[in-house]
Formats: structure tokens, sequence, C-alpha cells
């Protein structure tokens, strides 16, 4: 699918026109790869990584035209099962074009970073300051779900909450690569500022992102830690868990075992004693009764 965009007065809006400047292509097909390969002349295998989600963020030099991959977080699902997953996506400043091409289809130009965008290559910029603001949001949603995970482990036996922290953890592994490959990615373009003919301005936006993505990563990797430290505690607050409940279920079991052993003595086809009693079932109850008082009064005397 190709979507157009345009930039007018600073803003960039969507277009109808074939020349226009900005192309999207999400999960281009057949046609649009062949489009892309033979009439754009970007590198078939540049072309893939940008589809692929393990590729790791890059900066390449075309004789036409400069190639980026870069990651960005992908959109979560509730098929995901808590699993936040990261995608790449290419970009291919042309001289008078830019080109995009990407695997789903995600928002490319929201935000307030989009507000004020004089030409081209200031756009691929804002696109990396987009990616690095997106990775926050999604750390504050997966704060926001361990928090209520930890909640969940305080009163429970199961280890579906465990397995859900296990996930998270295992994202925050891979947003850890990603902001760490973005960064490398940054650092270049920084130094291949003057082949790529950024203006002053838009050194002061590299800055700010080598900032940014730093804070970024720094966050991420405080959440990983803070998650892979208190993995062993929460567990033991579930094993913890299932041995007061067992210990609660052996007492009860004792309490019932006491009077019923009371009861299963009387109950003997031999001779006992009282038997004759006009009131021998009331004084057999009122034993077995007091049995009960008796092991609760044990139960409390031992603070079990």
């Amino acid at each position: 699918m190709i979507t157009r965009f345009e930039i007018i007065q600073g803003r960039i809006i969507s277009s109808e026109h074939e020349q226009s400047p900005i192309l999207v292509f999400t999960n281009p097909d057949d046609n649009e790869k062949k489009f892309l390969i033979e009439e754009l002349k970007i590198d078939e295998h540049t072309l893939a990584s940008a589809l692929d989600p393990d590729e790791l963020s890059r900066l390449e030099f075309e004789p036409d035209h400069t190639a980026i991959i870069f990651k960005r977080p992908r959109n979560y699902s509730a098929k995901d099962k808590l699993l936040f997953k990261v995608g790449s996506c290419g970009v291919f400043l042309f001289k008078n074009r830019l080109v995009i091409v990407q695997a789903e289809d995600l928002p490319l130009f929201d935000g307030k970073q989009f507000s004020n965008v004089p030409t081209l290559s200031e756009a691929v910029l804002k696109l990396l300051y987009r990616s690095i603001f997106h990775f926050l949001e999604h750390l504050k949603a997966i704060t926001m779900i361990t928090d209520e995970l930890e909640r969940k482990i305080n009163k429970a036996m199961e280890n579906k909450y465990l397995l859900n922290l296990f996930t998270l953890e295992k994202s925050l592994v891979y947003y850890l690569n990603s902001i760490n490959s973005n960064g490398g990615l940054i650092e270049k373009l920084k130094n291949s500022s003057v082949k790529l003919g950024f203006t002053s301005g838009e050194l002061e936006l590299l800055d700010d992102l080598i900032i940014e993505n730093n804070q970024c990563y720094r966050q991420s990797e405080i959440h990983s830690n803070i998650l892979a430290s208190l993995m062993d505690a929460r567990a033991s607050i579930v094993g913890n868990n299932l041995n007061v409940l067992m210990k609660t279920l052996n007492l009860i079991t004792i309490s019932i075992m006491v009077p019923t052993l009371v009861v299963s003595i009387f109950s003997m086809n031999v001779p006992i004693p009282g038997q004759e009693h006009q009131h021998s079932f009331w004084m057999i109850m009122a034993i077995a009764i007091a049995s009960v008082g008796f092991m609760m009064f044990i139960w409390k005397r031992k603070k079990w």
C-alpha cells in the first residue's frame, strides 16, 4: 500500500499527487517492491532489511540516496500476551524525495514533533525522535502493567502472573537492544552530518536526539534491572502463599479428624461406657465439640 504526503508551510499532510515528495510503502507487494528496486534503485537487501523485525539499525550511502534502517516499537495487541515487540523501518532519503518502507501500518507523522518540518532531512530526524518517544510511551505502559501484576502476586498462588512478568522482562531486553542500536545510528548520522548536508538547526536536533535516546536507554535499563532483581523475591512470595494455604488446610483437616475420632470410638459395635444412658448421644456430641475447642485453643496458643 502506498500513501503519499507533501510538506506545506512546514506541515506534513496527505496528498494525492503522483509526484509527492514523501512516499510511504506499508507492507509492499511484489509490484511495489519491483518499483522500489528497479525505478528508485533501492538495494534489494536493504529493502528486505527494512521489513525484517530482527534487523539492526544502520546507515548506508548509495550513489543517489541515503538508506537508514531504524527500530521502533510495534503496535501492541491482546494476542501478544504482554509481549511488546519491535519492528524495523526503512527510510530512503533522495535529493528531492523521501521514501519510507514499513512492515505494518504505524502512525509516522503524528505528535508535536511534526508541527514544523521545513525539509525532508529534518523529517527523517523527527521520525527518529518520534520513535524514541514511542519507546518511552511503551515503557510507561510496561510500568503500569508491572505494578498491577505485583499487587496480584502478593495475593496469588498461581504461576501465571510470574510468567507475565517474565514476558515483560523479555520485552525489555528487546527494547534495550533496539534503543542501543538506534543510538549507534544517531551517532553515525552526526559523524556524517557534513556528507548529509545537515543545517545548524538539524545538528542541534541531532544533539537532542542523542540525549533523549540515552535517557530512554537508561530508563529501559533501570526497568529491566529492577524487574530481573525482584523476580526471585516474587517467586518466593508465590511459594510462601502456597505454604500458608497448605498449612491452613492441614490445620482444618486435623480439627475435623479429632471429633471424627471421638464419634468413631462411640460408634463401635462393642459394649461401651454410657451406652445405656438416656443422654449418651448429647454427651458424645458435647465431647466432640469440646475436642474442636481444645484444638482451636492449641492452634492459637502455638500461633499456628
